[in-house]
């Protein structure tokens, strides 16, 4: 590697660790509003929604019903019990298995 990429790569670093730790030191002893907390809670589901919904659907182009019922089982199965593991493991079955029957 060319030494002269270290400075850039440290500078890098440093511009994108400075905006996430700002908040760590300015918010320390602050409380946050309820209203902004309970915005920021939304933000990773929002965020997962928009990246993830478009690449289900184009996974299985010849079946949405497919990932439709995949991604069902995971809001339910999520909403119900929790965790990321067993909803992502079981939509991902419950996908397999509508396509293997219906094809």
């Amino acid at each position: 590697m060319n030494s002269s990429l270290i400075p850039l790569i440290l500078g890098m670093a440093a511009v994108t660790y400075g905006p996430r730790l700002m908040p760590f030191l300015l918010m320390t002893n602050k409380q946050i509003p309820k209203r902004l907390d309970a915005f920021l809670k939304c933000i990773p589901a929002a965020a997962i929604g928009a990246l993830i919904i478009p690449g289900v659907f184009s996974a299985t182009p010849d079946m949405p019903m497919a990932a439709a019922s995949g991604m069902a089982f995971t809001m339910i199965f999520g909403l119900w019990r929790g965790g990321i593991i067993i909803p992502v493991l079981g939509s991902v079955a419950v996908t397999c298995l509508i396509l293997f029957f219906a094809g």
